[in-house]
């Protein structure tokens, strides 16, 4: 609404105020439209190739675990024929619980280590003997996981390097064949996986401790508190998420197992470092059993989500 005034031949037009505001919120909006488009414009070619190459496969193996099917030729409806195998094959179940105990290893081993390894490098975080340590353990994120098993191999066969300090020391009775052995194939492997994941915690629980207040630590040694009351009472509290963060890495990277296993065991010996990883490439590539690797791929899928929300939710911090 506007209104005119002034003397006689010349008018001002006044906009009403209720006008004016209407129009700065039509430009406000038309403005925040563009934005959102202009936002929509970068990110769909990264959702474009996320629903590509991870949703539409997701959704095919869902759809060929109802199937019995070779790959090649037509494909059979079976149902839930699939499904149910898995519930009477041993070797399935088998690799399910190796992959469970793995956890063991590849989770809570090298996250207890890089919390000792981090409250032991921050005490003198400034020094070089920090960054020398800081560097050495993290090194072994940034080799390949196959360079790993393979150096991993050698240092584990017969006449290997192991074997070689055992019987150094006058422990030969102990030596042998780590990686060949029933016994001990699995631990073996989960030595590895622990070997690789420490430096990442290491490095994640040594980044969480820099953000606590120096004032906890002085106020609890008025207190009289010692080191480990401390670490106990205010340092792991304090790194409840990034502990959260290392558990669920390193969980999805024990279940997820592939690499390490395939090259320096194969599976073996017998089953007994076999895991899902393994045992739906065997299925797919090998047996041409489509339909039953796709299964088994969907109920291990739904067993990760199973074990890691729940991490999740319980390392959550309270005040978010």
């Amino acid at each position: 609404m506007t209104a005119t005034t002034g003397t006689p031949g010349r008018r001002e037009t006044v906009e009403h105020p209720a006008t004016s505001q209407e129009a700065r919120r039509r430009a406000l909006k038309a403005r925040r439209l563009r934005r959102g488009w202009a936002a929509l414009a970068l990110v769909a070619p990264a959702a474009l190739f996320y629903g590509v190459f991870v949703l539409r496969p997701l959704a095919l193996t869902f759809q060929y675990s109802f199937y019995d099917w070779n790959g090649v030729t037509e494909a059979t409806w079976v149902g839930w024929d699939n499904y149910t195998r898995l519930l009477g094959e041993s070797e399935m179940l088998g690799s399910i619980a190796n992959a469970l105990q793995l956890i063991i290893y590849f989770s809570f081993v090298p996250v207890i280590l890089g919390l000792f390894a981090a409250a032991t490098i921050r005490k003198f975080a400034t020094s070089r003997l920090a960054i020398i340590s800081r560097t050495v353990l993290f090194l072994p994120q940034v080799i390949p996981l196959v360079a790993a098993g393979i150096m991993w191999t050698w240092l584990m066969a017969s006449d290997g390097l192991v074997n070689q300090v055992l019987r150094a020391v006058g422990l030969g009775s102990l030596a042998q064949a780590w990686l060949g052995n029933f016994d001990t194939a699995l631990p073996a492997v989960g030595a590895i996986g622990a070997w690789v994941a420490l430096g990442l915690c290491m490095l994640l629980l040594l980044a969480g401790m820099t953000k606590i207040d120096p004032a906890l630590y002085e106020a609890a040694r008025i207190d009289g508190a010692g080191a480990i009351r401390e670490f106990f009472a205010i340092t792991l509290p304090s790194l409840r998420q990034e502990i959260g963060v290392c558990v669920t890495v390193t969980v999805i990277a024990a279940l997820a197992s592939f690499d390490i296993i395939y090259i320096s065991t194969q599976g073996g010996p017998g089953n007994s470092t076999l895991v899902p990883g393994l045992e739906i490439y065997y299925l797919a590539f090998f047996s041409r059993e489509i339909g039953q690797a796709s299964a088994l791929a969907v109920a291990f899928m739904l067993l990760v989500l199973a074990i890691v929300l729940p991490i999740q939710r319980l390392t959550k911090d309270s005040d978010s």
